[in-house]
């Protein structure tokens, strides 16, 4: 097909006002599924600024201007939350994210092929266009894709772009979801979206900012520091909707952290600190927040993470874990990434009984179970032709 090829349909619809969009997402609400995609800036804010929903039926599809001078998105929200409607995306994370923060809750029913594809076998995160090269032999042509979306007007050429990929999406849910019907694994893909449907998922926690950041040591008070700075940063990035490594980017917080500084002229010496940014409102916030850290008691400090690798794997048998991976995966034809983390390989290999996504679910079946038979020896593993199979230990 040429590149960008789009199947017979009509052009999209440019929603623009509210009335346009309520009969919209009334039409919309008489389908089984709608698929859905946004388009956003994101490289100057904390939370994403939303620009365009692009939203397809079976038999229309539309581009609704987010930012219209008074457009009231509530019959959207309305729409995502009709039970009897599948909301389709593709790599949804980041879209269902502006939707819970603009709605309050995530698009349901929820259905992603990105995971389902992984789950049929078509690798790690596929990337989209792969996706619909397979499954249509259709094309996405990529030459608007870094667009300023938030500029005004946009072309026509942006808008059959923006719209393109809903108009795939139908077709690419379709094929897919009448694949995994028949191999019998929507089950799988339904344990996936229940993470993608809760809305935790996408708010971020300040008390666990600190997780991100690697933090190596056993210094007590350094750890305490580090997670109060960690907090204080992304409760003041979400306070003035700028990216947190602008606010103040990792390496600066880790070096506050250990020189702990109690005075404008100590925390301005810091890498990446401006003289203003230590003697201004943000900067007195922050040494606000060291002095609190600083007089914690000792005996109210984090403990330092234990180490769970103080007995280390044997490599021998990580190697062998996926190997064995790698060969259930490709028996059943489902991405290894879907399945089990290095981590959970790991923990598998030098723990009794990991608490790992690998050993519990459909993952278990396909893989957990002959893991724990590996590691315990009443399994090993032999070649069969040009295949790895398990061989029973007497």
């Amino acid at each position: 097909m040429p590149r960008h090829s789009l199947p017979d349909f009509p052009p999209p619809t440019v929603v623009t006002g509210t009335v346009a969009l309520t009969a919209l997402c009334q039409r919309l609400a008489t389908e089984e599924f709608v698929t859905v995609d946004t388009e956003f800036m994101r490289e100057r804010t904390y939370y994403p600024d939303l620009c365009l929903v692009q939203l397809a039926g079976e038999t229309e599809v539309a581009v609704v201007d987010a930012v219209a001078e008074g457009l009231d998105l509530a019959p959207l929200g309305e729409l995502f939350a009709n039970p009897a409607v599948t909301k389709v995306f593709h790599a949804a994370r980041q879209d269902v994210e502006i939707f819970v923060q603009r709605f309050g809750a995530v698009p349901t029913p929820l259905f992603d092929t990105q995971v389902a594809a992984m789950v049929a076998g078509f690798g790690d995160q596929v990337g989209y266009d792969a996706l619909v090269s397979s499954l249509t032999t259709g094309s996405i042509d990529k030459a608007h894709r870094f667009s300023d979306w938030a500029a005004r007007p946009l072309s026509p050429a942006q808008m059959t772009y923006a719209a393109a990929d809903v108009t795939w999406l139908r077709l690419v849910y379709r094929r897919l979801r009448a694949r995994l019907e028949e191999e019998g694994r929507l089950a799988w893909v339904a344990e996936e979206m229940a993470i993608l449907s809760n809305p935790n998922t996408y708010r971020a926690d300040p008390d666990t900012a600190w997780e991100r950041l690697k933090v190596r040591g056993n210094n007590r008070r350094f750890l305490a520091l580090v997670r109060a700075l960690a907090a204080w940063r992304e409760q003041e990035a979400q306070r003035i909707n700028i990216p947190r490594q602008r606010l103040l980017k990792d390496e600066t917080l880790m070096e506050i952290a250990a020189i702990a500084p109690t005075h404008p002229d100590a925390l301005s010496r810091a890498r990446g600190i401006t003289r203003g940014f230590a003697d201004g409102r943000t900067g007195a916030s922050l040494l606000e927040v060291v002095a609190v850290t600083l007089g914690v008691p000792d005996a109210h400090l984090p403990q330092a993470p234990k180490q769970r690798d103080s007995i280390r794997p044997s490599a021998a048998l990580v190697q062998l874990l996926k190997v064995l991976l790698t060969a259930r995966c490709e028996e059943n034809e489902v991405a290894p990434k879907l399945i089990a983390s290095s981590d959970d390989i790991d923990r598998i290999a030098s723990e009794d009984a990991p608490d790992v996504p690998a050993l519990h679910g459909w993952r278990r079946t396909v893989f957990g179970s002959d893991a724990i038979a590996l590691r315990e020896g009443r399994v090993a593993l032999g070649i069969d032709g040009n295949r790895i199979r398990l061989i029973p230990v007497a």
